[in-house]
Order: structure tokens, then sequence, then C-alpha cells
């Protein structure tokens, strides 16, 4: 038994600063275990986080979840390629894969442009507003609306679920089963509409080409492709304004050299990576001394990972201009995300537009609250713009 055993997820000193748990965590007990929220094993060495990782025969992805009860086999949550293990997973990722190539992103950059540059000349001038509400979470959801070709009338909508879903729901395991039956209803009604197009339309062309592609996996896409597609996005938008907001020489430097923005955004995914994934064991494993028993979960945090200064040094430190080793920001092996691409092209472009006009900004209340289990982020963040900041 270890001081770090019995860690709680959404501790309120975890979320606010996780590497002050995970530091002490690498010496001491690098497998931690908590019977909390469901029961897991959390890992804080980048070693045994890419073991896990690159192990998907002893670690499957089955279900994704960090807290709440471990599905049994078979009911689970199942959202392809995310969900899926080999060999099912290869054949799902490759349907998805020519929906993130790097010309259907380059596709998406004029409506990403444009829907931040919009949204930045209504903020301008509003002098205090909560950024995350406003921007943040407004440009993931109007890209994702678009790839999968839903009516934008419906975009509210999206946010509700995915707050629902990911942020009330990672708690209360009813207001999350409630969310994930709307939204499979909603795309169950989409899939017998006439003449679906975006992702669904392309994945029913597919099936008419002789893939095997039941009602079921078609959802189950479409369902991945709209809230992996919104909530790890802002969350890791709203992560970087809110660096820039409390770091003025970095806010300063990028509005000066907006060509410094590429190499920044990879640094905040680095040190603000957003998402923590759970794999369940199949069998028994030793891990950092630690005896995991098959059925167990665990608990994968990228963040962790990309700060262990056994591979960055200095690695709670942000250095926008200095290029970094390889981040797990988007995950590793099988499983790495396929829209990184896509997500990068957001950020950059959202911070380009942001900072383009606001050049000046900070804080208009210290306190921020972080959202915990799968994504971490802010669940607002109030930004004072003085009335000097559209110097552009």
């Amino acid at each position: 038994m270890s001081a770090f055993d019995g860690f709680d997820l959404y501790d309120p000193g975890y979320l606010a600063d996780p590497e002050s748990v995970w530091r002490p965590m690498r010496d001491r007990c690098p497998v931690a275990h908590t019977d909390s929220r469901g029961g897991a094993w959390m890992l804080s060495r980048h070693g045994d986080i890419c073991a896990v990782a690159l192990d998907p025969e002893t670690f499957s992805s089955r279900a994704g979840e960090v807290t709440g009860p471990v599905p049994a086999p078979g009911r689970e949550l199942k959202i392809p390629p995310v969900s899926s293990d080999p060999p099912d997973h290869a054949r799902d990722r490759k349907l998805l894969m020519p929906l993130f190539s790097k010309e259907a992103v380059a596709g998406l950059e004029p409506l990403t442009r444009r829907t931040a540059r919009e949204l930045v000349a209504s903020i301008v001038t509003s002098g205090t507003i909560d950024v995350v509400e406003e921007y943040a979470r407004v440009i993931p959801v109007v890209v994702t609306t678009k790839m999968l070709d839903l009516p934008a009338a419906d975009e509210a909508l999206f946010r509700q679920w995915t707050l629902r879903m990911l942020k009330d729901g990672a708690q209360d395991y009813a207001i999350r089963a409630e969310a994930v039956r709307a939204i499979q209803g909603y795309f169950r009604d989409r899939l017998r509409s006439s003449a679906p197009g975006g992702v669904m339309g392309h994945l029913l062309r597919k099936r008419a080409e002789g893939e095997p592609l039941s009602d079921e996996r078609i959802v189950g896409m479409c369902f991945l492709m709209l809230i992996a597609g919104i909530d790890t996005t802002w969350s890791a938008l709203g992560s970087a304004l809110w660096h820039l907001a409390t770091h003025a020489e970095h806010r300063r430097l990028l509005a000066h050299k907006p060509e410094l923005i590429p190499n920044a955004v990879e640094e905040f995914l680095r040190v603000y990576a957003p998402v923590t994934i759970g794999r369940v064991v199949t069998r028994d494993a030793t891990l950092g001394g630690r005896t995991l028993r098959t059925g167990d979960r665990v608990v994968l945090p990228w963040a962790a990972a990309n700060l262990d200064p056994e591979v960055h040094p200095a690695s709670s430190e942000v250095h926008i201009t200095a290029e970094r080793p390889r981040h797990l920001a988007f995950g590793l092996g099988i499983h790495r995300c396929l829209g990184a691409q896509l997500a990068q092209m957001e950020l950059r472009v959202a911070l380009e537009e942001w900072l383009t006009r606001i050049p000046e900004f900070d804080l208009a209340s210290p306190e921020v609250s972080w959202s915990g289990g799968n994504t971490r982020g802010p669940e607002s963040l109030l930004v004072r713009i003085p009335s000097s900041a559209a110097v552009r």
C-alpha cells in the first residue's frame, strides 16, 4: 500500500495541477491503485505508459472510460476504431483514414479560419468574456458538424450532448447513459434518412462496395467522430488560451511572430495534453512492481508521459521556440489519434486569428475550474480584453 494509492481523478488539487501528483508518483509509486470511482491503476512514467499503449493484447481498448464500473465484455460502448482491438482495429481505422488525409484537412481550413475570424470580430469589443464558452467550444463543433454533414442548426445540441456525456456524466453515470442514448438515437435516425452525406455517406458507400458494415458500426463511428472531434480540441484550445492569458511574454512573442504558432501549438499539446484514456487488462500482468489482474482498468494520462523528465528535460517548462521530442498528446501505437492533423490545424488557426486581433488579454478572475475524467481543460475562462487590444 502506497501513500499514492486511493488517488481520486476528480480531486480539486489533481485537476488544478496533475503534475504535482505525477512528479512524486514517478519516484515513489509509478503505478498507483484506487478503489474509488470504479477502481483503476494510474501510470505516471513515460516508459510504463508506452509499454501499455504498445501491448493491445494485454491491455484492451474495448472500454476507454477512466471512471465508473468496467463494463463486462459485450456491454461496452462500441465506438470503432477507438474501442476496437486487433484484428478488427486495422479494418475499422482504414475505413476512416481518407477523411483525415492532408488534403481533407486542408479543405476544412477555410471554414475553420472564417469561423474563428467571425467569432473574434464579435468578441473583440466585449470587454470581459468566457473565452471557453464563446470561442474554444464553438470552433470544433462547427468543423465537426461540417465533416459529418449535419445541420448547423443542431450545433447547440452537439455541444450539450458532449458536455452531458464527458463532463456531467463523468461522475454521474446515469447522465452519461442518457447522453449516449440520445447521440446513438440521433445517428440511427440519420441512418434511416434519405441520402445522408459526410462521414455516414462515406461509410454507406463503403458498405455498398462490399464492406461488411453493420448499422451499429456506422453509428458507432459517427458517434466517435462527433464526441472525439469536439471535446478534445476545445479542451486543448482552452488550455492554450489559459496559458497565454497567464504568460504575457509568450502571448506577446506569438502576436509579434505568428510564424512561431505551429511550434507553440505542439508545446501546448505536450504540456497540457488533454486526454487520459483507459485500458482493460486481459491477462494478469506485472508493471512497476505491482500485479494487475484480468479485468482491471489501467489509466494512461498522456500528459504524464510528456512531462516525465527522463524523456523531456525541464519537462514542465513551456518553451514555445524550441523543438521538443515527439509528444504523446495524440497517443501512441495502433490507436494514435486519427484526427491529429485536424486538431493541429484547428488549434493553429484559432490562435492565429485570436492573436491577430487580440494580442493583449489576461484573466479577469484567477479562479479557474478544470474538467476531469477522459479530458482535462478549463471549464470556463473569464478573460479581460482591454479597449486598446484590437490594434490590427
